[in-house]
């Protein structure tokens, strides 16, 4: 089988094993990419300085856990619910705060991974 029409994008190419791939169009040249190379250094200090930190942690990925939650509260908060960290983390603990928002739940769904 031929490949398919180009695109702006790419083209499907049929391969030896039966299955077609997408194989994208080059990247044009304009515009130029520039590298800052301040901004990039200071991104890779950043990062030394986090993989660092991490050294000291008994265990990573519970922090990765809790980033996971307070990133799923800040955007629940775009869509307009009323919830904090603390709320979510003390629903999920089965013990809601008194006097809290009811959108510890929604919010905990928003931060579980989609089944």
């Amino acid at each position: 089988m031929p490949p398919s029409p180009p695109s702006r994008a790419g083209y499907y190419q049929r391969q030896p094993t039966g299955y077609r791939a997408f194989l994208p169009q080059s990247l044009p040249p304009e515009p130029p990419v520039e590298v800052d190379l301040g901004l990039l250094s200071e991104a890779d200090r950043a990062l030394a300085r986090l993989d660092a930190a991490t050294e000291f942690l008994p265990n990573p990925d519970l922090f990765v856990a809790l980033y996971v939650r307070r990133e799923a509260v800040l955007s629940s908060q775009i869509e307009g619910t009323q919830s904090s960290l603390i709320d979510l983390l003390a629903h999920e603990a089965g013990s809601p705060r008194a006097g809290s928002p009811t959108d510890g739940g929604k919010v905990g769904q928003s931060s579980l991974p989609a089944s």
